[in-house]
């Protein structure tokens, strides 16, 4: 099993930049297939990022790309997203969540194909 807990949200104006961590413990990163996503209020938890266990694969929602980009550090196991260009519609509660694959290359981009879950990281960004 693996643990993950995010840190790196936070308050900033429309157009500033925030990087989100997730580090993982128990089980090593390097197992999983990780990804970014996101919940607003009333809203549904939407993906936002995902990468593959060996970083060969990414992919992101079409409202973020250009903006923000997902990497890892297996060695620090930790995985990231920086956010550039950060605009009011993306505030939300982000969540880190990881799955074993046994490919590395491969990634998630739904909810439901993902085991394990951070507790979430608040980015609010004022206009």
């Amino acid at each position: 099993q693996v643990r993950l807990v995010e840190s790196g949200g936070g308050l900033v104006q429309a157009g500033g930049s925030l990087r989100l961590s997730c580090i993982a413990s128990g089980r090593a990163l390097r197992y999983y297939a990780m990804g970014w996503f996101r919940q607003a209020p009333g809203k549904e938890r939407e993906f936002v990022a995902g990468i593959s266990r060996n970083a060969y694969s990414t992919d992101s929602t079409d409202s973020v790309k250009g903006r923000f980009t997902i990497f890892r550090d297996n060695a620090k196991n930790t995985v990231y997203l920086q956010m550039n260009s950060l605009k009011p519609e993306d505030t939300a509660l982000y969540y880190c969540a990881a799955v074993e694959t046994s490919t590395l290359t491969i990634l998630r981009t739904t909810a439901r194909e993902y085991a394990y879950w951070g507790q979430g990281t608040q980015v609010t960004v004022s206009s």
